[in-house]
């Protein structure tokens, strides 16, 4: 090999014939069944399964996943705040380079993920052939894991990595090919996989969830380009899995929605594939409950240095999408997954006529630290948390601590110091529209309890896959199918399935490919998803606020510069996408 391959992104050890993982990994997985990194079984799969929370950060998949999609703007904050060389800009508005850094992050993680696995598998296959049972299921769970981590780069690259051997080089696959490798790939472990482990693992149930989105976006990766086509025997398939998960009887809809991104959400039987944060990970973290809140906001009363960091908002025209379904009902008082009020500010304290944090000393409530919660799904207005004195100490309380309209400290606009938090529709990047307060947030995920400073350590598993997508990929094939009963039948059962609280979604009187692609939007809100739903349902080409592009090559995502470099010596070996 030549020096500039050796000396490239960590990322090209899956691409040619040396392998970089690194067995000293922050892994420590109570959840693996061994002893850690002195148990070779577990030793070999922590590492793989410990990558995937780089590759899902919000700096990374999540993000690049996001913002790209009509669900996530991040502006330029008060011209102070993330702007991160306008990384967050251009991916948002489909105008980024091959040397966007998001783009290049996420594939670095992507692909060391990948280069992990094959790490793994390559340990783990003498041992199954000598007769490690072990051995050999955790085998099938890292060729499964694999196959999901290649979809996830064929989703946004349009590639996959094929290689078997760390010593060789990478087999680039695109199109019907690449679908058809991770096919095989997924079929392979299907009928021999574990099905009893928890969602942290590859089971039986998440290889059929990944076979069904496989086959309904199967039109989509063929030809990343064209109009996506839904073969019969495509949606006959992705039906066939769905009923395999559904006729198995393992998993349950959660009856409180916000439950599924809760502390307790690992034995949520609504998930089935999960990133488990359960002392599992050094590095677990409550990243995706903090991203998008107020930075002025603190949620936890007794974690000091916990709070928000003034991130992505959902732009007006998703937030449109709920207000087009319920017309003159407040969304909050007709959908449950909307908007969950945990903070249960009293009646009296509501009217804030007359106050600001100037003179509101007295206008609050008192709650025991361990009682608080902020409130969760689409926040809109004067959120309300813990506040800070002048000494950086929380006000308390007897019994607690003082619970206040959140007073603005961050960013430079008029507000600061002397007004409220007041989360306003209207986010762009114009100057108005990239305040610190613009833009209505998502706050889906819990901040843990169990964090010892509210930022780090959660307990929180990051959803990747869940029981409601079962039903709504069998709704979407069935629908395209003509299937029209079927197709309701499943889209009402998730939605009325959120029976704890008021207001439960009533059921629908009709389906189309329109009420469905709303349907997806309301249920699976920033899960990771939305672009890709976009694509297939042939909304990605749309004008929403600050993205007016519409070149269908803008679908993939460019191939980083850097991988370009690093493999320019391997002529026509790594392709850069079209339109870049």
């Amino acid at each position: 090999m030549k020096n500039k391959i050796i000396v490239a992104t960590l990322a090209l050890s899956l691409l040619f014939n040396w392998s970089c993982t690194d067995l000293e990994e922050n892994v420590l997985d109570e959840s693996l069944n061994g002893s850690g990194q002195g148990d070779a079984v577990s030793g070999a799969i922590a590492p793989a399964y410990g990558q995937v929370i780089s590759t899902w950060y919000h700096t990374n998949n999540f993000g690049l996943q996001l913002i790209a999609s009509d669900e996530g703007i991040l502006p330029y904050r008060g011209g102070t705040d993330w702007f991160d060389g306008g990384k967050y800009l251009a991916v948002h508005a489909h105008t980024t380079t091959p040397t966007n850094d998001l783009v290049t992050t996420t594939w670095n993680a992507l692909t060391k993920n990948i280069s992990r696995t094959l790490s793994a598998i390559e340990v783990l296959t003498p041992l199954a052939e000598a007769g490690n049972a072990e051995a050999q299921g955790a085998l099938y769970e890292m060729k499964a894991l694999r196959a999901y981590l290649n979809m996830l780069t064929l989703d946004s690259w349009g590639i996959v990595f094929k290689k078997e051997i760390s010593k060789s080089t990478s087999e680039v696959l695109r199109g019907a090919e690449a679908v058809s490798y991770i096919e095989s790939e997924l079929l392979s472990v299907a009928d021999v996989i574990n099905k009893d482990k928890g969602p942290g693992r590859m089971t039986q149930s998440a290889v059929w969830g990944l076979l069904a989105r496989l086959y309904l976006n199967a039109g989509v990766y063929r030809d990343p380009y064209g109009a996506a086509k839904f073969a019969a025997t495509d949606m006959d398939n992705v039906i066939k899995y769905t009923d395999n998960i559904i006729n198995s009887g393992k998993f349950n809809l959660s009856p409180e929605y916000f439950d599924l991104f809760d502390d307790n959400n690992n034995s949520n039987k609504e998930i089935i594939f999960a990133l488990d944060q359960r002392g599992v990970l050094k590095d677990e973290n409550n990243r995706w409950a903090y991203w998008s809140i107020p930075g002025s906001m603190f949620p936890r009363p007794e974690k000091i240095d916990a709070d928000g960091t003034d991130g992505p908002a959902i732009t007006s025209d998703f937030y449109q999408t709920w207000i087009n379904a319920y017309g003159s009902v407040d969304p909050a008082d007709a959908d449950s997954r909307f908007y969950k009020d945990n903070a249960k500010v009293p009646a009296h304290l509501k009217d804030l006529t007359g106050l600001n944090p100037t003179n509101d000393q007295n206008h609050y409530y008192c709650v025991k630290a361990e009682d608080f919660e902020i409130d969760r799904g689409i926040m809109r207005g004067i959120p309300w948390a813990a506040r800070k004195d002048a000494s950086g100490a929380f006000f308390k309380c007897d019994g607690g601590y003082r619970i206040y309209p959140v007073k603005q400290i961050k960013g430079n606009g008029p507000d600061k110091n002397v007004g409220y938090v007041d989360l306003k529709l209207k986010v762009d990047f114009t100057n108005e529209g990239s305040l610190h307060s613009s833009g209505y947030r998502v706050s889906k995920y819990q901040f843990s309890h169990t964090s010892p400073d509210g930022n780090t350590y959660s307990s929180v598993d990051i959803v990747l896959l869940r029981y409601a997508e079962i039903f709504m990929m069998r709704a979407e094939a069935k629908l395209r199918k003509g299937d029209n009963g079927g197709a309701l039948a499943d889209m009402n059962t998730v939605r009325t399935s959120r029976t704890a609280r008021a207001p439960i979604p009533a059921a629908l009187p009709a389906i189309n490919l329109d009420i469905l692609y709303r349907e997806y939007g309301f249920e699976f809100y920033w899960e990771g998803i939305r672009r890709t739903t976009q694509i297939r349902f042939g909304h990605f080409e749309d004008v929403w606020t600050e993205k007016t592009d519409t070149d269908v090559n803008k679908r993939l995502f460019p191939i980083p510069q850097v991988a370009i470099d690093g493999a320019s010596n391997i002529a026509g070996y790594l392709v850069q996408n079209k339109g870049y």
